[in-house]
């Protein structure tokens, strides 16, 4: 499965995915500052499921057309955010198939998916 990470996603969920041996373009690496819709037109282009905390993609998304790679929007406050990595590998590593044209909001406790 390929990933695409927002400027906005910690880069230690970047580090920990490319660590399990998944391929990740972070976009602040590649194209800093794009705007969010050339950041979900790059993801549907590459067929890449977005990783975010920016909770404007959920609408983004939704108002686009084209079909989505599928998008991960990573919810964790401040005091929540220690096993944050290791809680987003081990969901991936387990759900890879539920990811892609899903919505799937990470919460701590709980995860909810829509299409």
């Amino acid at each position: 499965m390929l990933f695409l990470a927002d400027e906005s996603c910690d880069f230690v969920i970047v580090r920990a995915l490319r660590a399990a041996g998944y391929d990740v373009k972070a976009v602040s690496d590649i194209a800093p500052g794009v705007p969010d819709e050339e950041v979900i037109n790059l993801a549907v282009r590459e067929s890449r499921a977005l990783l975010t905390e920016d909770k404007d993609f959920g609408q983004l998304v939704y108002a686009s057309a084209a079909e989505s790679p599928g998008v991960m929007l990573i919810r964790f406050p401040a005091n929540t955010r220690k096993n944050i990595a290791t809680i987003v590998v081990e969901f991936i590593e387990r759900n890879t198939e539920k990811i892609k044209g899903h919505f799937i909001v990470v919460q701590p406790g709980r995860i909810r998916i829509s299409e």
